[in-house]
């Protein structure tokens, strides 16, 4: 039964990743906590278990999503370089950081942030388009902020990115589909990360490696590769408004279940 809902979670989650751009750990964490709290695990790891096997199914959302995109030409590999630069060493901190904090304590940070995300997708809060893409410097550091943040809330990064990349006069599409491939760097190096960090861990379950729960990764990685193609196909075709509100009323929900 477990197994069928990491199914049908990775289907929505890459929809999620080619359509926005944002990973679909948004959603996939706050699901993870749940099921593995249904299942008994012990509360002191099972957010961190969550977010480590979050970020360890976004590297096969981000790999399908992004070849979708680049067939439209779509993805800004120079800034996409620089980002990763800094990608690489936020996303190791990021997991040292998550790993400091209680579980609990996570959860309602993560809660915190799911209810900002929801709020900006809700009403379309973006910030102009005012300023020119930065140099190379300025997209290292951005990567690092990116990267940290990521590693931290189990995400792609996209719910990150996509605003600074819009910010910086970058065009929707663009900004998404390179927000896509700067995942796929968050992604590997947290989920390598917190697989390391949790590898002694004798609260873990059967089948894990660190904080990765091989099984949830399986079963969201069959179906996402998959639908994330679908995601992109769409992020080309239509007009995401409906989507985006009702993604953002879910968001919405998750954020003040994990707080209250």
């Amino acid at each position: 039964m477990e197994f069928l809902l990491y199914l049908v979670l990775g289907g929505f989650a890459g929809i999620l990743a080619g359509l926005f751009g944002v990973g679909g750990g948004i959603i996939i964490v706050p699901v993870l906590v749940f099921s593995f709290a249904a299942q008994g695990f012990d509360p002191a790891i099972l957010t961190h278990l969550a977010v480590g096997t979050s970020l360890a199914t976004i590297i096969f959302t981000s790999i399908n999503a992004v070849l979708e995109h680049q067939r439209k030409g779509a993805v800004l590999w120079s800034v996409f370089a620089w980002m990763t630069l800094g990608i690489l060493l936020g996303a190791g901190f990021g997991a040292l950081t998550a790993a400091a904090i209680q579980g609990p304590m996570l959860q309602k940070i993560i809660g915190v942030f799911a209810l900002c995300v929801a709020l900006q997708m809700a009403l379309e809060l973006k910030p102009k388009p005012d300023r020119k893409v930065p140099g190379k410097l300025g997209l290292t550091v951005a990567g690092s902020v990116i990267g940290w943040a990521s590693a931290i809330f189990g995400i792609g990064g996209g719910s990150l990115s996509v605003p600074f990349l819009t910010w910086r006069s970058v065009p929707m599409q663009q900004a998404v589909a390179t927000s896509s491939a700067c995942g796929l760097p968050i992604a590997l190096a947290g989920a390598l990360s917190f697989m390391l960090i949790g590898w002694n861990t004798p609260q873990l379950p059967a089948w894990s490696l660190g904080y990765i729960y091989l099984p949830a990764m399986a079963g969201i990685a069959i179906t996402s590769m998959f639908f994330a193609r679908f995601g992109a196909r769409l992020a080309h075709r239509l007009s995401p408004r409906l989507l985006k509100r009702l993604f953002a009323l879910l968001l919405f929900a998750v954020g003040l279940n994990f707080l209250l």
